[in-house]
């Protein structure tokens, strides 16, 4: 069986053919340009690989609500050639194959579970935090959505005492993503993240904001594990400043032995490493056969 997964990202497209085993059999990239340009690239690939079905796991906002007319179009993206896209419908009709979507770190949180860190594991949480920050909810199996879909990179973050950068978040200053994002990281310390990886307190910051969330999340949603990936997170002394921040604005209050004594089991990176997004896309394309 031959299974078409797409990461749609907003500077490229990373379309791959798998099988059900989750092995990723053939890759190609192409640049996220128009629709126009972008799709007839897209849609020749996996038609020449005579894909079965096809899972997408794309930029958002998407409108995932099936008895919708607008069910799996691309909403009120940024990204202006894309907003209102029928992304759903234009795959379906070129590929004649069954297509599912879900937003990017939902695929990413769903690859996890199938076949990464979160494994085996009742309540997944994957949290990407790089040009955005995005978060996953996985439970028992099913992706979160309700209303819409979670917005949990959006969640108000209290903002330290010597912090004097507003937040690049237009909607909020405050909120994970106006001052945790790499985009928050440039406007604060007039450089990149990885050209700042010796500066400790950028990285006691950046713990800071992110462990304020975890914490939140643990409390909404008791996660069995929490995945942080995206390309923020690859500053490695993150891990142990977030384990230590997030055991201390949880206060005590949540006692399990894994918080307690095992927090670096508990908050991990991802295991699938940068296939998170297209395997999980992959696990979308299979659930929907």
């Amino acid at each position: 069986m031959k299974i078409g997964a797409l990461e749609a990202g907003g500077t490229k497209m990373v379309c791959a053919v798998g099988n059900e085993d989750g092995i990723i059999l053939k890759r190609v990239v192409f640049p996220t340009k128009t629709p126009g340009e972008t799709m007839p690239q897209m849609i020749s690939f996996f038609r020449e690989e005579e894909v079965e079905a096809l899972g997408i796991g794309c930029f958002g906002p998407l409108n995932l609500d099936k008895s919708s007319s607008r069910y799996g179009m691309i909403t009120s993206t940024p990204k202006k050639d894309w907003r209102y896209y029928p992304i759903v419908s234009e795959f379906s009709k070129a590929l004649q194959v069954p297509v599912s979507l879900d937003t990017d770190v939902n695929a990413a949180a769903l690859g996890e579970a199938a076949w990464g860190a979160g494994k085996g594991d009742l309540v997944v949480i994957y949290i990407t935090i790089g040009t955005g920050v995005g978060v996953g909810v996985l439970i028992e199996n099913k992706l979160l959505h309700g209303l819409v879909h979670p917005e949990a990179g959006h969640i108000l973050i209290t903002k330290r005492k010597d912090d004097t950068y507003e937040g690049t978040c237009p909607f909020h200053k405050n909120c994970l993503e106006g001052l945790a994002s790499g985009p928050a990281i440039l406007g604060r310390w007039g450089k990149k993240a990885e050209d700042l990886k010796e500066k400790e307190p950028v990285w006691d910051m950046e713990a800071d904001y992110i462990a304020q969330a975890i914490a939140d999340y643990i409390l909404l949603y008791s996660p069995n594990r929490i995945i942080l990936g995206g390309g923020v997170m690859h500053q490695e002394t993150l891990f142990p400043k977030i384990h230590k921040k997030a055991r201390e604005y949880l206060g005590g209050y949540v006692v399990h032995p894994v918080i307690n004594d095992q927090i670096e089991t508990y908050i991990v990176p991802p295991l699938l490493g940068d296939d998170a997004g297209i395997k999980g896309a992959l696990k979308l394309a299979i659930s929907s056969l």
